[in-house]
């Protein structure tokens, strides 16, 4: 009788209400991964635009740094941020989902495939890296704003945009290999270091001390990567600065490139310490942002 009068006490609709609100709540963090991982990009390219302008020239022509500032400055102060625009969409909407599905697949991974979580995280990294390729059209428009022969061509992405499209869907997709190579195994070294790095570093005591960790832990990484897949880029660079023509396969490119290059993999490499420092920078400026906004949101 006591069970039964205990029962009917219970108050389900505060029962129902904490159910019904959970999804909610639940749908507000998962969200949080993409805005601050779209609000970390706008941050890094805004502040990095310049310096990755010079690398671009480097790895397009393979000139040295100074040539192609002195490049830059011939185009005047009004080019300098031309070709801002595909860059900015681009890498808001990519590191919207290269964090924001990287979390998403990694839990839906764990929760229905019994493997390691080593490997369900790789699994996620490699997805996340493959759907950011969707948007390789806004990364080759980029590359052909940014090359000075293209310059007579078009003056803004709109007239890049539609250069493109007389020449079939598959001409805005030009790079896609080199992209989908780069992204899922990159993704994989970033998440799965980015931990073990942050452990290794002195402990925070305060919001300023985390900050400068998860700067220096984003930093190392992106530059290490940065390094290890710059020729990957050359290659993709070159593939994408041409409109029209055969589709050239990476290791016809790749030779092509090598034969121009005298044979030396150190020519491979030039605009590879810019790339270094620019990268070392803007990983930095994306893993504290992106870790700053996650405690802040």
């Amino acid at each position: 009788m006591m069970d039964s009068e205990a029962h009917e006490k219970r108050p389900p609709i505060l029962t129902s209400s904490k159910q019904d609100m959970s999804p909610h709540i639940t749908n507000v963090g998962e969200m949080k991964h993409y805005l601050c991982g779209c609000c970390a990009a706008f941050n890094n390219v805004a502040i990095t635009f310049p310096i990755q302008k010079v690398l671009f020239r480097q790895q397009l022509y393979g000139i040295k740094t100074r040539d192609a500032i002195l490049q830059l400055r011939r185009d005047g102060f009004r080019n300098l941020y031309r070709g801002i625009l595909p860059p900015l969409m681009q890498k808001t909407t990519t590191l919207a989902l290269m964090f924001g599905l990287y979390e998403d697949l990694s839990c839906l991974l764990h929760k229905h495939v019994s493997a390691p979580e080593f490997a369900t995280r790789s699994v996620a990294a490699v997805l996340a890296g493959t759907t950011e390729a969707i948007f390789t059209p806004l990364e080759r428009v980029q590359t052909l704003l940014q090359d000075h022969k293209h310059h007579d061509k078009f003056t803004n992405t709109y007239q890049a945009f539609k250069a493109l499209k007389c020449h079939g869907i598959g001409e805005y997709y030009r790079g896609l290999v080199p992209i989908l190579f780069r992204n899922g195994l990159s993704n994989v070294f970033f998440f799965g270091l980015r931990g073990p790095i942050k452990e290794h570093l002195p402990t925070a005591t305060t919001h300023s001390a985390h900050l400068v960790n998860d700067f220096i832990c984003g930093g190392l990484l992106g530059a290490m990567l940065g390094f290890l897949f710059f020729p990957i880029n050359v290659v993709k660079t070159r593939i994408q600065s041409q409109i029209g023509g055969e589709f050239q396969s990476f290791p016809k490119v790749f030779q092509k490139i090598w034969l121009e290059r005298d044979r030396k993999l150190i020519n491979l490499f030039r605009g590879a310490h810019l790339n270094y420092h620019r990268s070392l920078i803007s990983w930095g400026i994306i893993n504290a942002t992106y870790e700053f906004l996650l405690k802040v949101i």
